[in-house]
């Protein structure tokens, strides 16, 4: 056999169904070989073969993150204001990112939550002091929308209302001035173009940082929903430095206004890619976000919005899903609203199962019950992030909530109705809208509260998955959303997480501040953290 790796562990989840116990996994070039006890190790031993005892360890399949955006959100420069709870908070980090600055640099800042403006308007000169008058442009945490300073906006030519071919806005006054609002990316892009970008090789230096990162954090594995401008270039200098530290797989986008020339092209680049990357699938938006007012939603939001698509033409988004589907090349589109998750599923009603993996709706943020079943019906999958209920409140005092009301915001996040119905859910975190960091994710998909935060109270905690459910969320089912196995068994590929706590039986908290133990990406070990306890 002469495997190159085996690994030992005390506990091995293998997710097969099958009860046996086992204790080691030997591998050879990326693929395990063969399961069974510490006892076999010796027969299969070669010469050459790595043997690393992890003792106490719980080994399971590789984690995957459903839904990622790891060289998108490289763009996520300057300050964070994630943990920012107020307007005079947000103030005063701008101010000392401000004052690193030199005189008409830009400032930015990141992860702004639209919450802390109360029931003052989302407007650029709210921070424009705090910058010095400077240049600023500050993306919302939900990544639709992004606020830009009046030098800003002047820099980049920006001085009232366009027009867009997909349903993005520059919001302006009364008097068709812009408030610094800018809703969407297209939007966005009339400022961001103007900051300058850093080059290929630091962003490509970066991303390996960060997928390193990442695997510390037990990922293997990431669906990455984006492959837009310049991406290939960034992956492809930071596989120059070496090999990635996960597998990753990309949709690209197809955006409104798409040709048929178009459409080819992204028909024509699937399944291209490099050594632990490639392109599978095609990435849609048909909304936006119901904080931002640009979700679809079958009846307005208290403030008279999120009524349309995406798609200024819903027909046309149809039209392309069904050519991907007819070319067997799976699509996963982003609908948050009810009224785009119901189109979404009517546009995939009645097609072939050609594609070698399913078609998913990502996001499903406000789900009716009567929705439910056509997943099932259909063999939709729902890639859903549970971290996101991070950003609402159990009393629906909120900027999501209160937009839906009480009846809309009372479906947040169906993970277990639409579990208990047969329907595959697939977790993830959307990074960079909320953290990376699996074990995280797993206690939250159980807690609907961020783990470690007991005083906070959970959202729809009716919804809460099971310990096994959130692990196959994280493995199996994201393994099989892509048309593969995340499974332990002979012939499947050697992506492997090892926990220091059992995480079918460990306390959700717990769990989320527990090391990883080592983490296996096609064979190789890409992470070794602290031992188990023996």
């Amino acid at each position: 056999m002469n495997p190159d790796l085996v690994l030992c562990a005390d506990t091995v989840h293998t997710l097969t169904g099958d009860d046996r116990p086992i204790e080691a996994i030997a591998m050879r070039e990326g693929v395990v070989v063969a399961t069974g006890t510490r006892r076999d190790v010796r027969e299969w031993r070669g010469a050459a073969t790595e043997i690393v005892d992890l003792g106490a360890a719980v080994l399971t399949p590789g984690l995957i993150d459903g839904h990622i955006h790891p060289v998108l959100g490289l763009q996520l420069t300057g300050v964070d204001l994630g943990a920012a709870r107020s307007l005079a908070e947000v103030r005063a980090l701008l101010a000392a990112a401000a004052a690193e600055c030199a005189p008409g640099d830009w400032v930015q800042g990141w992860g702004l939550d639209p919450n802390v403006f109360g029931e003052q308007r989302i407007d650029g000169a709210a921070i424009e002091a705090a910058v010095g008058g400077r240049p600023a442009f500050v993306r919302l945490f939900d990544a639709h929308s992004a606020l830009a300073t009046p030098a800003a906006l002047r820099r980049a030519g920006v001085d009232g209302p366009r027009t867009f071919a997909e349903n993005a806005s520059v919001v302006c006054d009364a008097d068709g001035r812009p408030t610094g609002l800018l809703l969407e990316s297209a939007a966005m892009d009339l400022v961001a173009e103007h900051i300058p970008a850093e080059s290929v090789a630091v962003r490509g230096a970066r991303l390996q940082a960060l997928l390193a990162e990442m695997a510390a954090t037990g990922l293997t594995g990431g669906h990455v929903m984006d492959f837009n401008g310049d991406s290939r270039a960034v992956v492809a200098a930071a596989e120059d430095l070496a090999d990635l530290p996960l597998r990753l797989r990309f949709a690209p986008w197809c955006v409104p206004g798409i040709d048929a020339d178009g459409l080819a092209e992204l028909i024509a680049v699937q399944g291209r890619g490099g050594r632990r990357w490639r392109i599978g699938g095609v990435k849609f938006m048909i909304d936006g976000t119901i904080d931002n007012g640009t979700a679809w939603l079958e009846h307005p939001d208290a403030f008279g919005q999120s009524t349309s698509s995406f798609w200024p033409d819903p027909a046309e988004y149809t039209r392309a899903v069904r050519t991907f589907a007819d070319a067997g090349v799976p699509t996963a589109t982003h609908a948050i609203g009810d009224a785009a998750v119901r189109h979404v599923l009517d546009s995939l009603d009645g097609i072939g199962h050609r594609a070698a993996a399913p078609h998913r709706i990502e996001h499903i943020e406000t789900l009716p019950s009567a929705l439910i079943d056509r997943f099932r019906r259909q063999r939709v999958v729902a890639s859903m992030q549970p971290a996101h209920c991070r950003f609402t409140r159990a009393d629906h005092t909120d900027n999501w909530s209160v937009r839906l009301g009480d009846g809309r915001a009372d479906r947040a996040w169906r993970c277990r109705d639409l579990r208990d119905a047969g329907v595959p859910v697939v977790l993830g975190s959307d990074w960079p809208i909320a953290p990376f960091d699996t074990r995280h994710g797993l206690a939250t998909a159980q807690l609907r509260r961020p783990a470690g935060s007991p005083e906070i109270p959970a959202v729809q905690p009716d919804q809460a998955l099971t310990a096994r459910m959130a692990l196959d969320g994280y493995t199996r089912l994201a393994a099989a959303a892509a048309g593969e196995t995340g499974v332990i068994a002979a012939g499947t590929r050697a992506d492997l997480t090892a926990f220091a706590v059992d995480p079918l039986r460990a306390d959700p908290d717990e769990l989320a501040a527990a090391p990883i133990v080592a983490t296996v990406v096609d064979g190789r070990i890409v992470h070794r953290g602290p031992a188990a306890d023996g």
